[in-house]
């Protein structure tokens, strides 16, 4: 149906109504249109649409089929093959030859789907880190460096926070003054000691930075038998667990609203979080235990007991479920840069929890 042969229907509706009794002013918001609208098109002489928007417009200075070709046989040539219309415009002007905009080759090109790499040499690619899986604690770590702010404009303090990926249990953290491979190669020590980490145990996640690449801190994993894993460049998707903690630590109620004086008062500030953290909160990503009741495997149990809760409640109230109770299932897996095939087995169960 047309746009001319629905106004003419709107109106003739709107006269029935008014003819019923109705008063327009309660007509319009029931049909979406305003009292102005429909009282205009009510008095328009002609229903017919004016608008031009929908019209077929060619412009006066259109390129021609045979200059649209001779864009196509200069990008193609022998000279300009390899080259993008951001290059080829300057070029074809210095050699006094005008034809077309930078921005109508690109678009000529385009509809001929010549838009693709055109350079000989070979595209760059991010080859995606290996798919790492954690079924227990004290699998895969994941570490990164982020800022706190000083009183002092321009200098910052930083947070070398380590964690357990299957648990989300903070095992290590130290805030120091630089960024440095010798420095986390120290924290990497304590955590080996302190979680008993064997030869070959623990795969150790980070981004690329410096620190986390620089030859004395790679030589210290290599003497503790850790296996490093590495994201892609400028890719933060690779490294999420350790982003995920990141806004949590900065985006808690108790996060201090103004900078840190000394390093002391980030240090006792970051030992209250980390206390917090692992011990209390409750983490979404685990089902809402703690990363600590994760770590020493006593989720299940919680799980299961929970799980027995909502089943009696269930039964004693049956009406005010409409459908299965909450899922207290327990996770056996905590997947990091999972294929696509894993990624969209994951997105389906996320669906069928919340339905």
């Amino acid at each position: 149906m047309s746009s001319v042969m629905v106004r003419q229907k709107i109106i003739q509706l709107v006269n029935e109504a008014q003819n019923s009794g109705a008063r327009i002013k309660n007509i319009t918001p029931i049909i979406g249109f305003s009292t102005r609208t429909i009282k205009r098109w009510k008095k328009a002489k002609e229903s017919k649409d004016r608008r031009t928007i929908h019209k077929n417009y060619n412009p006066s200075n259109k390129l021609t089929q045979q200059e649209r070709e001779r864009v196509i046989s200069i990008a193609n040539s022998q000279e300009y093959k390899n080259l993008s219309p951001h290059q080829i415009v300057p070029k074809l002007a210095d050699n006094g030859i005008y034809i077309a905009s930078e921005s109508t080759f690109y678009r000529i090109l385009k509809e001929h789907k010549q838009l693709t790499h055109r350079h000989k040499q070979k595209q760059a690619t991010k080859v995606k880190p290996a798919p790492l899986v954690a079924q227990q604690p004290n699998q895969i770590y994941s570490w990164d460096i982020t800022y706190l702010p000083t009183t002092l404009q321009g200098i910052f303090y930083y947070l070398y926070l380590f964690m357990d990926i299957y648990s989300r249990k903070i095992v290590g953290w130290q805030i120091y003054t630089t960024q440095r491979a010798n420095l986390a190669s120290e924290v990497m020590k304590d955590i080996a000691i302190k979680e008993q980490i064997k030869p070959k145990q623990v795969t150790l996640h980070s981004d690329n930075g410096s620190p986390m690449k620089g030859a004395t801190f790679l030589t210290t994993l290599q003497k503790l038998g850790i296996m490093p894993s590495f994201s892609r460049p400028s890719v933060s998707d690779d490294n999420p667990y350790s982003e995920s903690l990141f806004k949590t630590l900065k985006y808690t109620p108790m996060y201090p609203s103004k900078p840190f004086d000394t390093i002391i008062a980030a240090r006792e500030w970051c030992g209250q979080f980390v206390k917090w953290y692992n011990n209390k909160h409750c983490h979404s990503g685990i089902n809402f235990v703690t990363p600590i009741q994760r770590h020493l495997q006593l989720d299940e149990e919680i799980l299961k007991n929970r799980k027995v809760v909502y089943e009696k409640a269930k039964e004693q109230n049956p009406k005010r479920w409409s459908g299965a109770t909450r899922n207290w299932d327990f996770i056996n897996e905590v997947h990091l840069n999972p294929g696509k095939a894993k990624k969209k087995e994951k997105n389906a169960t996320l669906l069928a929890n919340t339905i």
